[in-house]
């Protein structure tokens, strides 16, 4: 068996990584994507390698015999490397490369490998190894990938090749993406692939792609080509500056790997098949019905512009049910975070462990700590009371249920604070984002006229995103009777600061009500049961939690970092090390995972399980 590489292309949409070199000269955390490919493919008995090269073709060869023809290890001088050249590359596409080497397509079996890929080292053992004669490698239909896709049979044969034009998205779960890695028997390019593709070239020309040619020979019904699924098995295909990007994270050593995906900070849509267990968000709601309405509303929201604030904030107020001079909608909670903190002046109370977006928008010289000294960092309103009676604070934060401890205040005792809060002029913060998620949530809430005039330093903050599952919209409200505050904030923000899916949300929500008091109801249940699951963890110590959350002592001897890297290496689960977190105890490990619906759920459970069996 021989392979061919097709590294002709100029990568124009990588910009200045390819300006002096061609793709597979693009380093992945530090090692050129052509090295890693003839170090994978070094472990297979190959005849030999042949390289097809083009633009800046000449640098590539040299580095490659500089590198792997010269004898400076029995490893590296076991590959036969050859060289191809496409003159103008810059003219035509793979179909060209492709054929400058038919000859010798016909000559060995091959696998026939683009450059730009990068996957596992289980990948070309998986095709090479696998009995039948005529492999394409393929990956269930992901909405990051482009490019070539097929249809299969039941029994694996591929029906069809989807070009672009023929691509339809209501088909797309029967769709499969061609990883671009083939084996192709010598009898099958003799007979089959090399006389159909001199006959595509001269009728089409040139500036086409291979894959074309295996689309039609599929359409003969003859089943020449058979599909291998790859199942999750981690690739990509590395086309511009963002495929870099994730490829980096995807395939990141161990010491960088968390760096590279918490940086992030979410769109973990684009990793194929991984369960986000940071991000909390209900996953039970919106309901079928409600994304339907979205859905068939669409094109309008996406070619129409939104409101401004004053409408917004009127419909605001109509689904949360606040008067409208004391609501202000935001671009999710953290735009009104920013304005509310930069808002705020003199010496501030936070509660540590903590959400640190707001600590991190205020000035640490003006904040004044409470940190609950207990194993499981639970504190009641008497609590914060009593620390923060004499320390001549004007405002004081609390995050209730708290992030990431789940510790809740009942709804009596934060009227209480904002009682003792109101004698002393203090303005209290009070971010509700998690309070749906707490036990009888439907009266817990402090969002109604009647509880913030009776209050009127106290301002609420609530994160749509957390308790309605919409975290894409990017929605958030901030209440409060202080209507001098509430004015200033609106003028700060921008006048469309939403955009028309968050607004037509709140205008359909209040038609969902009853699906989300029941998307609450089944919440709750659920996280008793995954409670109960994750107490049967031997390396784990469970924090009691009235949010979507919670938050694990990671006992001796592991460490937090270990299971986390762990679970996304092994399982493909994100969850959250926040050992480093202010005012968790420095001694120990902490996890905080999130609560999922009861497969994702079960999933990690059954993760956790395996580790360190």
């Amino acid at each position: 068996m021989q392979a061919i590489i097709l590294a002709a292309g100029m990568g124009r949409r990588l910009g200045e990584y390819t300006k002096d070199n061609t793709k597979c000269m693009v380093q992945v955390n530090g090692v050129r994507l052509i090295d890693r490919l003839l170090e994978q493919l070094s472990k297979q008995s190959l005849n030999r390698v042949i390289i097809v090269i083009g633009y800046k073709g000449k640098e590539l060869r040299e580095y490659i015999e500089s590198t792997y023809l010269s004898t400076l290890t029995s490893k590296q001088s076991t590959l036969q490397i050859e060289f191809a050249e496409n003159p103008i590359y810059d003219k035509t596409n793979n179909i060209y490369s492709l054929a400058l080497v038919k000859d010798k397509l016909q000559e060995d079996d091959t696998l026939l490998i683009e450059s730009d890929l990068i996957f596992s080292d289980r990948i070309i053992p998986m095709i090479a190894e696998n009995p039948y004669p005529n492999l394409a490698l393929v990956a269930k239909y992901e909405t990051w990938m482009d490019g070539t896709m097929v249809r299969l049979d039941d029994d694996q044969n591929i029906v069809n090749f989807i070009s672009k034009d023929a691509f339809d998205y209501s088909e797309v779960d029967a769709y499969y993406k061609t990883v671009n890695i083939y084996k192709l028997s010598r009898q099958f390019s003799q007979q089959k692939y090399v006389p159909f593709l001199d006959a595509y070239t001269k009728a089409v020309g040139n500036n086409e792609y291979y894959e074309n040619v295996l689309r039609i020979i599929s359409l003969l019904n003859n089943h020449d080509m058979k599909a291998l699924p790859i199942g999750n098995e981690k690739w990509y295909e590395i086309d511009d500056k963002q495929d870099l990007d994730i490829a980096e994270a995807l395939f990141a050593d161990e010491k960088d790997v968390l760096r590279k995906y918490y940086g992030r900070y979410g769109g973990f849509w684009r990793f194929p098949q991984m369960l986000d267990f940071c991000y909390l968000v209900n996953p039970y709601f919106p309901s079928k019905r409600m994304k339907d309405e979205l859905r068939a509303n669409f094109d309008t929201l996406l070619t129409e512009y939104p409101s401004g604030m004053k409408v917004n904030t009127l419909i605001a107020s109509k689904s949360f049910g606040v008067s409208e001079p004391y609501i202000v909608p935001g671009n999710g909670a953290a735009e009104l975070i920013k304005v509310l903190m930069e808002d705020t002046l003199g010496r501030t109370g936070f509660i540590r462990p903590t959400f640190e977006e707001y600590p991190n928008r205020y000035d640490k010289n003006q904040q004044v700590t409470f940190e609950p000294k207990n194993a499981t960092y639970r504190y009641t309103a008497d609590d914060l009371m009593a620390y923060f009676a004499d320390k001549e604070i004007q405002q004081l934060m609390v995050i209730n249920p708290d992030n990431p401890s789940g510790n809740f205040i009942p709804k009596n005792d934060i009227l209480r604070l904002a009682q003792w809060c109101e004698e002393r002029n203090i303005r209290l913060i009070v971010d509700e984002s998690f309070v749906d998620f707490s036990e009888n949530y439907a009266n817990n809430s402090l969002l109604c006229d009647e509880i913030l005039e009776a209050y009127p330093h106290m301002a609420v903050m609530k994160s749509i995103s957390k308790s309605y599952g919409v975290p894409g919209l990017r929605l958030g409200i901030l209440c409060s009777a202080d209507k001098k505050l509430i004015a200033r904030i609106k003028k700060e923000v921008s006048i469309w600061n939403m955009n028309s899916f968050a607004e037509f949300f709140m205008q359909i929500y209040n038609k969902y009500e009853k699906d989300y008091q029941r998307a609450c109801d089944k919440f709750v249940a659920e996280r008793a049961d995954f409670e109960q699951q994750l107490r049967q963890i031997p390396f784990f110590h469970i924090m009691p939690s009235q949010a979507n959350y919670f938050l694990c002592e990671v006992l001796p001897p592991y460490k937090a970092s270990e299971i986390v890297i762990y679970m996304l290496k092994q399982h493909n689960i994100l969850t959250r090390d926040c050992s480093l977190k202010p005012g968790l105890d420095p001694t120990k490990q902490y996890m905080r995972i999130a609560v999922r619906d009861h497969e994702d759920n079960a999933r990690l459970i059954e993760g956790l399980k395996t580790f360190r069996k």
